[in-house]
Parts: structure tokens; sequence; C-alpha cells
């Protein structure tokens, strides 16, 4: 394995440990967003900032110009790869 590999393969990793790490962050101040109610005002002692609570019009999106996919772990019923194009390829996916 290249040392390229071996890069892409740990930050792959860590962007899908960041990824479920702010899937969890985002779910729990929405929670507490909820509680504090639309439309309130929050300032942050610390650095003074104002945060409001609102109701979103909506996101913009940005595309990446290159991405990646994968095969579904273990605990996941299906990836963005499926496993039947990795091991026609020669990909072993058991251990």
């Amino acid at each position: 394995m290249t040392d390229q590999q071996k890069k892409f393969l740990e930050l792959a990793k860590y962007s899908e440990q960041l990824t479920e790490k702010l899937s969890e962050v985002n779910s729990e101040m929405n929670a507490v967003m909820a509680d504090l109610g639309l439309n309130t005002y929050h300032q942050d002692p610390e650095t003074l900032l104002v945060y409001k609570v609102i109701e979103p019009k909506g996101r913009f999106t940005v595309f990446s110009k290159i991405d990646y996919v994968r095969t579904a772990k273990a605990d996941e019923r299906s990836g963005s790869l499926s496993k039947k194009e990795a091991t026609e390829l020669g990909f072993v996916l058991v251990k």
C-alpha cells in the first residue's frame, strides 16, 4: 500500500468519525434549541457573541469536485459502494 493510499484511508476514517460526532452534536443542539424556543436570543459571556434561535429559510449546498464512496461497516445496512462491486474487483470484505 502506498503512502498516499494510507493517508487517504486515514483521512476517510477521521472524516467519518467527525461526521458521526457532528451528527450527535447537532441532534443534541436541536433538542436544546427546541426547548429554548424560536426567536430567543442568547449571549456567550466569554466571546460576547449573540445567538438567535431561528427557523432556517434553507441551506446552501456546496458540492465537492471529488468525493468518495465506501462499502458498509458491519453495523450498517448498506454503504455507498456496493459489496458486489468491491468483491468483483478482488477486494476481500471479511477477515
